[in-house]
């Protein structure tokens, strides 16, 4: 049976960042045990968070609503990006697996700038 996609699983921002959080998890996993409350948690709570927010924006009542949920999206995907970084500093990712984790990152991020500038054009007409 096909599943008719309703709506946020309808926006590729969406589609992406669900990807990059799967892919997060399945790096995450080999991290070592000691930063099972550190740094693995805070990673993958900061992925989420940009899923999350764009969901929870979605089904806001406002475009405004919309639009500041797709602002802590962006800051949870900055904090990523960091997280990573460090990641990789630590020896905790290699260097492909940190590269394919920056490449979805960077175009999550490019989707995610387009939904907010289409989002605020709107609010400005």
């Amino acid at each position: 049976m096909n599943e008719i996609k309703k709506g946020y699983k309808k926006l590729q921002v969406w589609q992406k960042a669900h990807q990059f959080v799967l892919l997060v998890y399945k790096y995450t996993k080999d991290f070592p045990q000691f930063e099972l409350f550190g740094l693995t948690s805070q990673v993958r709570r900061a992925a989420i968070s940009i899923a999350a927010n764009i969901v929870e924006g979605q089904a806001s009542n406002s475009k405004k609503d919309f639009l500041n949920f797709l602002n802590i999206s962006n800051r949870s995907l900055a904090e990523t990006e960091y997280l990573l970084e460090a990641s990789l500093d630590l020896a905790y990712l290699s260097e492909k697996s940190f590269s394919e984790l920056e490449k979805l990152r960077v175009e999550v991020g490019g989707l995610l700038h387009g939904l907010m500038r289409s989002v605020k054009a709107k609010l400005d007409t």
